[in-house]
């Protein structure tokens, strides 16, 4: 899934002065399968007709084979440019795209034509718009009840810097799940993460929790950046005084050359050692794996989530 090297002046004119970082040979346990089934052909043939873009795709996610052959795609809204620079991602920077007024009404379309269970929502980085796309959000998440009103609905939505009353907008739609990532440790955001700031991401987790107690609030990670275990374990400790419910922990891949260095490959004995540390600390979830992304198996484990939320209610009685 990684763009050629000439591709990423193109999509990222930011990073084209950057030196080349060669990433190394990825081990036995990252390499996935090429996407080709016909259920995943069938996925992208829906998406192009409803004109819609896909994390998937301008993500380059190792895990578009298996998620689209399970009719899965995390759709993602606002455009396909994105107004950040951030050194970890795949998607292009520049000059956003005008918003479009009937994309809420076309991704409820497909909700519906996939017959999704569970879908998760993300953006862009919209730091243009006024609200920082929370409307938009908050839209489409109407639109999707009124398509398929059984479908349970996670946004993965951008930290809406300097945009009041922008998490409370979304918050008001009432999703399921609201995700947002913290991405890296603090010491890694000025490089990795430009533009955002740590604690105010932590600030908005919380915020969301106060504004619907009732609702389940997640975040990932990735490694592999250059951080610490005990770097790691801080921020575990951070999300935990947020009261975020579920963690992601995935391993960080590098788009092209240009984009931020691997500094190792995390076997996945260190995974499940931040599994079961994370979970020691109260999460009602976590998923550590390699290849975990945000929205990789986020239907089956939002049923899980739910229960592992009826089991504590049940402890404490």
């Amino acid at each position: 899934m990684t763009l050629p090297t000439a591709d990423a002046p193109l999509r990222h004119p930011e990073k084209a002065a950057r030196p080349d970082s060669a990433s190394p040979k990825k081990p036995p346990w990252i390499r996935v399968k090429a996407p080709g089934s016909p259920e995943y052909h069938a996925t992208r043939r829906l998406m192009r007709e409803l004109q819609l873009n896909t994390v998937c795709e301008e993500a380059a996610c190792p895990n578009i084979g298996e998620c689209w052959k399970e009719k899965h795609a995390t759709v993602m809204i606002l455009g396909a440019v994105c107004t950040r620079a951030c050194t970890f991602c795949n998607v292009a920077t520049g000059r956003p795209d005008q918003v479009d007024p009937q994309e809420p009404a076309r991704v409820g379309d497909a909700v519906a034509k996939l017959g999704l269970n569970h879908i998760v929502v993300t953006s862009v980085d919209r730091d243009d718009l006024e609200d920082g796309g929370a409307g938009h959000f908050a839209r489409t998440i109407k639109a999707i009840r009124a398509a398929a009103a059984n479908t349970t609905i996670e946004v993965l939505v951008p930290d809406f810097l300097r945009k009041d009353g922008a998490i409370e907008t979304v918050i008001a739609a009432r999703p399921d799940v609201l995700n947002h990532n913290l991405e890296t440790v603090p010491r890694l955001y000025a490089e990795v993460r430009p533009g955002a700031r740590y604690f105010h991401s932590l600030r908005l987790l919380d915020q969301a929790k106060r504004l619907d107690p009732l609702g389940f609030t997640k975040s990932g990670i990735m490694v592999g950046l250059g951080e610490g275990k005990t770097e790691v374990l801080q921020v575990m400790d951070d999300l935990r005084a947020a009261e975020v419910d579920f963690l992601t922990i995935g391993q960080y891949l590098q788009p092209t050359p240009k984009h931020h260095p691997i500094a190792r490959f995390v076997t996945p004995e260190e995974f499940e050692s931040y599994r079961r540390l994370a979970l020691g600390k109260g999460f009602l979830m976590v998923s550590a794996s390699p290849l975990t992304r945000s929205s990789y198996h986020a239907g089956d484990d939002f049923a899980r989530l739910k229960a592992a939320r009826a089991a504590s209610l049940g402890d404490r009685g």
